[in-house]
C-alpha cells in the first residue's frame, strides 16, 4: 500500500525518542517511511481525521506488528467513527503491551456500536482503577452516557459526581459540566442543568465541545503613510489561522510499553457484524512487516 503522500517537511526525528525506539525492529528505510506516517497521524488528527486514517492504515501495512502502528490506527479509526476497527485495533495494542490506557476509547466504542452494557462492563475492569486521573474522568464520562442509554439518568448523573471527576479542569472541566447537564436535563433537574454551565461563556463551551470551526485565513496589512514615498513594499502581512477545538478521548501515540513481539493480533468478528452504526472492518490485519 503506497499510502497518501507525505511532504517533505515530515522527518522520522519528530517522533519521541520512545516511539523511535519501537520502530527499530523494522528495516531503517522501513522505520523511516511508517514514522513519517505517524508523525502525520499526529498532525491531521484533529483537523482532518479522514487523512489521518489513511496515513495510519499506510503505516499499519509497513508495520503492523508494532504496538504504536496499530495503536495510531486504533486512534484514528475511533475519530472517524470506525468503532468496530477501532476496537480491534485497541484491544491488539493491548495484547501487545499490556496497557489499558485506552479503556476510555474502547468504552465509548462500545457505545458507538450501541452496546452501553459492554462499555460498562469495560469500566468496572479492575485496569480502570489504574488509569491516571486524566483517563478515568474520561471513562467517568463515557460511563454516564452509556446509562444515559440506558435510561439511568439519575445513575449518570452520580457517576459524574465523585471527587476525581469534579477536580478536573481546563477544557475537561468544561466537558464535564456539558455532560453532568445533559444528564441532569435527562432527569428532569433543569434548573441544575443550567447552573452547571453558568461559569462559563459561549465561547468557552463551543471549544470544550469541539464546535470551533477553523478560520478562514486572515491578511492584515501594515500600510505605509500616503505622504511617504513608496517604491518598495513599506507594510507586511501576517497571516493568522486559528486551530480547532478539543482532543477527544485519545491517547498518546508515543506514551505505550513495549511490544511483544510474539503476540498475534487479534480479530473480533462479532464486534463487525454488531456494529450498525460504524463501517465493514477493514481486513485482515497484515501478518508481516517489509523489512
Amino acid at each position: 500500500m503506497q499510502g497518501p503522500e507525505i511532504p517533505e517537511d515530515v522527518v522520522f526525528g519528530e517522533l519521541s525518542r520512545d516511539v523511535r525506539g519501537r520502530l527499530r525492529t523494522l528495516s531503517k528505510e522501513n522505520a523511516d517511511r511508517v514514522g513519517r506516517h505517524l508523525v502525520m497521524v499526529g498532525r491531521l488528527l484533529d483537523e482532518d481525521p479522514e487523512l489521518a486514517y489513511e496515513h495510519a492504515q499506510a503505516a499499519v501495512s509497513r508495520g503492523g506488528r508494532v504496538d504504536v502502528v496499530r495503536e495510531a490506527a486504533g486512534l484514528a479509526a475511533y475519530r472517524t467513527g470506525r468503532y468496530a476497527e477501532a476496537l480491534r485495533e485497541l484491544r491488539t495494542v493491548r495484547r501487545l503491551n499490556g496497557s489499558s490506557e485506552h479503556l476510555p476509547v474502547m468504552a465509548d466504542c462500545e457505545r458507538g456500536l450501541g452496546r452501553p452494557e459492554r462499555a460498562l462492563a469495560l469500566a468496572q475492569e479492575p485496569e480502570a482503577a489504574s488509569l491516571d486521573p486524566d483517563a478515568q474522568v474520561e471513562l467517568a464520562m463515557v460511563v454516564s452516557g452509556a446509562r444515559l442509554d440506558l435510561g439511568q439518568s439519575e445513575a449518570a448523573v452520580a457517576t459524574l459526581a465523585t471527587p476525581v471527576v469534579r477536580a478536573a479542569t481546563g477544557v475537561q472541566q468544561i466537558r464535564v459540566a456539558q455532560a453532568r447537564a445533559v444528564a441532569l436535563e435527562a432527569a428532569g433537574r433543569g434548573d441544575e442543568a443550567q447552573a452547571e454551565l453558568a461559569p462559563y461563556s459561549a465561547s468557552q463551551l463551543a471549544e470544550a465541545a469541539g464546535d470551533v470551526e477553523e478560520e478562514d485565513e486572515v491578511v492584515v496589512f501594515d500600510l505605509a503613510d500616503e505622504a511617504e514615498d513608496t517604491d518598495e513594499p513599506d507594510g507586511s502581512v501576517e497571516v493568522e489561522v486559528e486551530a480547532d477545538g478539543d482532543v477527544e478521548q485519545a491517547g498518546h501515540v508515543d506514551e505505550v510499553h513495549a511490544p511483544d513481539a510474539d503476540a498475534e493480533p487479534e480479530v473480533d468478528e462479532s464486534d463487525v457484524e454488531a456494529a450498525p452504526t460504524a463501517p465493514e472492518a477493514e481486513a485482515d490485519e497484515v501478518e508481516g512487516d517489509e523489512r
